[in-house]
């Protein structure tokens, strides 16, 4: 199993980083654009749709996406969408977490689908956007995800039980400890302080999403932080929850050794747009 989640991470980097490091923007769109529409199959297949409704999703996201690509929409058009897109993610994931499987598995399946992939193309066109920003930005909102996301295994798994007697979310995800998520936290700010330190010396490049939380204050950064922490954990547990409801272990294997392409974006899907809203408040108070 490792030999070949170790392949496919290699692969996977083959494809991604020169498409990410393109002088040229299509090719990062283009092949991002293909794993929203297979994450748009995936979500179908998790809420129950048959074959050729995945597939419609899929082809969904594909044409939506193609057409706000086309659109070029200024950054600035934009402020509503992500403040829409937070919003729906906040609200959600609390009602999900709260209600669990049963409460999850209530809602209209038409309804759960089409409302995954109206959330699946904004997170979609905020990396899109948190890329046109710059590559410094954009690697700082995945290098966020990725430290809160290991730090947090790594935590967990060293301290879980010791401070606090309760799961972080028992009937969703078992393993998952408020010592992993409080650890995964402290990973997070010893990350922003790296990168902090990285942007000064580097001017030139676009400032990190740290920077620009950090330059209006301490406060709001710790808190900014949190929230954006918290919202890569909601991530993770939204999709637990689906795929639990879906009585499966991963969203697809198309990607050999790590399960499904929804595996490997769930924190990010939340934290992207949330990224993009906090990116706007604070230009808008500047």
């Amino acid at each position: 199993m490792l030999k070949q989640r170790v392949i496919t991470a290699l692969a996977l980097l083959a494809v991604l980083l020169p498409a990410l490091f393109s002088r040229q923007v299509w090719p990062f769109m283009g092949l991002t654009l293909c794993m929203i529409a297979a994450a748009g199959w995936e979500w179908g297949r998790l809420n129950g749709c048959g074959g050729s409704q995945a597939m419609a999703g899929a082809a969904l996201c594909l044409i939506v996406g193609l057409a706000l690509w086309a659109g070029e929409p200024d950054a600035g058009q934009l402020g509503g969408l992500w403040l829409f897109a937070s919003t729906a993610w906040v609200l959600l994931s609390v009602w999900m977490i709260r209600q669990g499987v049963a409460g999850w598995q209530r809602v209209a399946a038409s309804v759960r689908w089409l409302a995954g992939l109206v959330l699946l193309v904004c997170s979609w066109l905020a990396l899109i956007q948190a890329h046109r920003r710059g590559i410094n930005f954009l690697l700082s909102v995945m290098a966020l995800v990725w430290a809160a996301d290991i730090v947090a295994y790594f935590s967990g798994r060293a301290l879980g039980g010791r401070f606090f007697s309760v799961k972080l979310a028992p009937a969703i995800s078992p393993g998952k400890t408020w010592e992993g998520a409080l650890g995964g936290w402290m990973g997070v700010l010893l990350l922003a302080a790296g990168w902090l330190a990285w942007d000064r010396q580097h001017p030139e490049l676009t400032a990190s999403l740290h920077t620009l939380l950090w330059q209006r204050g301490a406060g709001l950064a710790l808190l900014g932080w949190a929230f954006l922490t918290a919202m890569s954990v909601v991530g993770d547990l939204v999709e637990s929850l689906v795929k639990r409801s879906a009585g499966v272990k991963d969203s697809s294997g198309l990607l050999p050794g790590h399960g499904g392409v929804l595996d490997r974006l769930d924190a990010l899907l939340p934290t992207l747009p949330l990224a993009m809203m906090l990116c706007s408040a604070l230009e808008r108070l500047a």
